[in-house]
């Protein structure tokens, strides 16, 4: 069974957000686009406390109920079958959608009968890379949809090093015109 895992597609990681992947909007076109292909279709969304010390490292993003950890709103949510929170203690930096707090996720795609699981989000250098990574470890044939990517890039080309880990930890980087 195929799954997508859309990882953060939220307003604080868009244009305009406080920790923005730039044009991190534009991804949602082909996610909006491929969503139908897959027999299971869930998300990740950063849920951080009001105070954390995550916030210790980044600005304050993605704080639970606000307008900042919403989906972005041209992300079309209506596929989305289950979403994982991540980042909701005040010690836990939550960057992989494997360490979400409502429900194991390992467990979860192994119930539903997951083998594939095709990963797209925000950011490509952090909880995109930290998901692929995670799921690769956790025995998921594992692939990463390069155009339904965006990094924050904090230091010039982390995103492409992040690209390039998970291609050498065993993640298939794809184009999501070829699935």
């Amino acid at each position: 069974m195929k799954a997508l895992l859309i990882v953060d597609v939220q307003n604080d990681f868009c244009t305009g957000g406080v920790l923005e992947a730039k044009g991190g909007e534009e991804i949602t076109d082909v996610i909006n686009n491929i969503a139908h292909r897959f027999d299971l279709v869930i998300a990740s969304k950063d849920w951080h406390p009001d105070q954390t010390d995550h916030f210790l490292k980044w600005p304050k993003h993605c704080v639970q109920f606000s307008k900042g950890a919403e989906f972005h709103p041209s992300l079309n949510t209506n596929n989305i079958q289950q979403v994982f929170l991540k980042g909701t203690g005040i010690l836990d930096d939550g960057y992989s959608a494997f360490d979400a707090s409502n429900v194991d996720l390992a467990a979860y795609l192994r119930k539903q009968g997951v083998d594939e699981l095709y990963v797209v989000g925000l950011a490509t250098d952090y909880c995109v890379k930290s998901t692929a990574l995670d799921a690769v470890d956790n025995g998921f044939k594992t692939f990463v949809l390069t155009d339904a990517v965006k990094a924050v890039n904090v230091n010039p080309d982390d995103g492409e090093i992040a690209l390039k880990a998970m291609a050498n930890a065993g993640c298939i980087l794809l184009d999501s015109s070829v699935i």
